[in-house]
């Protein structure tokens, strides 16, 4: 009787862990594919959010231009929003986990910098 639940005692050892590498294996193997996200989700949105200044620049802000790159800098933000519900904010570079941006926040960035 004894032999049995020594036996059992083990058994259960080894499956907890068994259960324990697994899920440290998940755990590990996880992580560096949700930083590679959060690494494309800041490049997306950084690079439009860059085209958006430039077209304002070159172009003006209410031109065909800058509506083209204030739409481009929504997708990007939609796409890390539907991913990982927040999306990176270029101006505070922070992350944000509220669905909050204004699709014409670089009209007011753009109205407060000297003009050249």
């Amino acid at each position: 009787m004894r032999a049995k639940l020594h036996l059992r005692i083990i058994a259960a050892g080894k499956i907890m862990l068994a259960g324990a590498a697994l899920a440290g294996f998940l755990l590990l193997t996880g992580a560096p594919r949700l930083r590679a996200d959060d690494d494309d989700c800041q490049r997306r949105i950084g690079r439009a959010d860059h085209h958006l200044h430039e077209a304002i620049e070159r172009h003006g802000r209410e031109s065909k231009q800058a509506d083209k790159a204030r739409h481009e800098l929504h997708e990007a933000r939609e796409y890390c929003w539907s991913r990982a519900h927040r999306w990176w904010d270029e101006h505070e570079h922070r992350w944000r986990s509220e669905h909050d941006w204004d699709d014409r926040d670089h009209d007011k960035y753009d109205r407060d910098r000297p003009s050249r």
